[in-house]
């Protein structure tokens, strides 16, 4: 779904959610696309509802499918909660970690920047969208970047939302990953244990 490159309002539609960011044409139509989307649609399987889920939540993080794969791969290897730890991981990347801090509107954005080497870690380049942020990880915007209209248009519309794992420093554009947030503090709707469920199938 890093791919992706269709039409974002039916995805929305379809969700029933703005998963790629506000939507006019979800405020408009809030069911679901195609010719039946206002009709009555036959009951879902306890499969094509969790397939949709799993769906979702690579659309939300901008995920392939093998890439969504090895991260539950990697998150059921771990001890604790196999559904908590997936959205750990997913939230620890650091395109995320650029659109939680507000540098950039979009995690599609938030990947160009990253991509094009906009973005630094602990004081080093990093253009791999998918790189996992560790504890007290400083993500910074490059110093020759600073200057970009499209960080500076960013930050300034970014509404003022705090998430308890992230730290930011305004003046030199900054910020640290402190830990892995728990899973009420992250805002994301997505049903994690039925993605557990169906790959547990």
């Amino acid at each position: 779904m890093a791919r992706y490159r269709g039409p974002k309002a039916k995805i929305s539609r379809k969700f029933g959610e703005p998963i790629f960011g506000p939507s006019k044409a979800l405020q408009k139509k809030s069911y679901p696309p195609g010719q039946h989307g206002r009709g009555r649609r036959k009951k879902q399987s306890e499969y094509s509802i969790q397939l949709a889920e799993k769906q979702k939540a690579k659309y939300t993080y901008g995920v392939l499918e093998r890439q969504f794969s090895n991260i539950f791969e990697k998150a059921s290897r771990k001890g604790g909660i196999t559904g908590e730890i997936l959205l750990q991981l997913l939230e620890a990347r650091l395109d995320n970690t650029v659109y939680r801090l507000g540098i950039a509107p979009t995690r599609r954005a938030a990947r160009q920047l990253v991509l094009h080497k906009h973005i630094t870690v602990n004081g080093h380049v990093v253009n791999i969208p998918s790189f996992t942020l560790r504890n007290n990880d400083v993500v910074a915007v490059r110093e020759k970047s600073k200057s970009l209209e499209a960080i500076s248009d960013s930050l300034a519309s970014h509404s003022v939302q705090k998430y308890p794992w992230l730290e930011w420093d305004g003046a030199g554009l900054a910020g640290k990953y402190l830990t892995a947030p728990s899973r009420e503090d992250i805002p994301e709707t997505i049903k994690e244990q039925l993605i557990v469920e169906l790959y547990s199938k």
